[in-house]
This record gives C-alpha cells, sequence and structure tokens, in this order.
C-alpha cells in the first residue's frame, strides 16, 4: 500500500513540475521567446480576440481552430468582422459593454508570418 502512495505522489509531482514549466521554444507570432505565441504554435488570447472574455473555454479552443484552419487573409478578415459581430450580440444580450479592438490584429500578423497568404 505504501508503495503505491509513494507512486502516485511521485506521478502527481512530476506531472505538476511538467505544467509549471509552460511552453517551450516555439514558432509562435514573434518568433521563439519574444511575447505572446512564444510556445509552440499560435496564441490566441485577450488580446487579439474581441469578446475573449464573453467566451466559453469551449468556444475559444473553436475559435483558435477556426483561425488556424485559415488560408487567407481575406477568409481571416471576413471570418473576424463576423466573430466580431456575434460578440456585440452577445454583450447586449447580457448588458455588458463590448471590449475594444484587440490591441493585435492577428490575421496581419498571421499574413507577415506567412499563415496565410
Amino acid at each position: 500500500m505504501r508503495k503505491i502512495i509513494l507512486i502516485a505522489a511521485a506521478a502527481a509531482f512530476a506531472s505538476s513540475v511538467a505544467l509549471a514549466q509552460g511552453p517551450g521554444p516555439g514558432g509562435g507570432p514573434g518568433g521563439p521567446g519574444k511575447g505572446p505565441g512564444k510556445g509552440p504554435g499560435w496564441s490566441f488570447n485577450g488580446d487579439n480576440t474581441r469578446g475573449w472574455s464573453m467566451m466559453s473555454r469551449e468556444e475559444r479552443a473553436e475559435h483558435r481552430n477556426k483561425m488556424m484552419s485559415m488560408k487567407t487573409s481575406e477568409e481571416c478578415v471576413a471570418y473576424v468582422e463576423e466573430h466580431q459581430k456575434q460578440m456585440e450580440s452577445r454583450a447586449k444580450e447580457r448588458g455588458r459593454p463590448m471590449p475594444g479592438m484587440p490591441a493585435r490584429n492577428m490575421c496581419e500578423r498571421m499574413k507577415q508570418a506567412g499563415r496565410i497568404s
């Protein structure tokens, strides 16, 4: 019994250490070690997604997946505009002010990085 407890404790410790380390260097926006997105992949958050605070965890994941599926700047801009309209409607329904425009334009950043054409 004691052996099982020690193994469970070791496994819990190891996983917490791995989670605490966070993402390593990668190819996100800005390149390795440079601000948001410094880990592997792209970072979508409240700095670049209007209405982020009104989205569920599932909606945020869906938004990220949709953004990553974009092929062209026009497709990206059209999706972002539609998303912003949905978030404006949601804010109005909830009686909340709509947050201002994001600090970062992800469509432009993705285009500059060659992620979309």
